[in-house]
């Protein structure tokens, strides 16, 4: 990458009900079409960005997203960063473990998102919430 990355157009979501996890996709989805990703690398955008805000929701007990366009020299991406002041994380490696699931799911969560996205950054402490941040370019 050379240069600076450069926001522009940034929105934030407010994530507080499974409302707001569909209208985060869709804003996700809206900036991946913008930013000229390919079909499937919106889908696997969107894909993540719905797993990290359901885990927003359910885990976290809300929180918001920021989304924008990224620019990088010649590179435009969608960046997104979803944030929660809920119990945070204990054990950041077992989370993103395959398989690992705290609840129900199948536990593909935080590992697949961070798969499916060309950056993936995770904060998290035991009682201070957790943030993380995905990046998908467009190619």
């Amino acid at each position: 990458m050379t240069g600076p990355r450069v926001v522009e157009d940034e929105q934030t979501v407010p994530i507080d009900s499974n409302d707001d996890v569909v209208r985060a996709r869709q804003t996700v989805r809206t900036y991946a079409q913008q930013c000229g990703l390919s079909l499937v690398d919106q889908t696997k955008l969107v894909t993540a960005a719905s797993e990290l805000a359901r885990n927003t929701l359910v885990y976290g007990g809300g929180g918001s997203m920021r989304c924008a366009r990224v620019r990088n020299g010649t590179r435009v991406g969608v960046h997104a960063v979803f944030e929660d002041s809920g119990p945070g994380i204990p054990d950041l490696d077992l989370a993103l473990t395959d398989g690992w699931t705290s609840g129900g799911g199948l536990g593909l969560g935080l590992s697949g998102a961070r798969r499916l996205v060309d950056e993936f950054e995770l904060h998290s402490e035991p009682g201070s919430g957790t943030r993380v941040s995905v990046t998908k370019w467009a190619r």
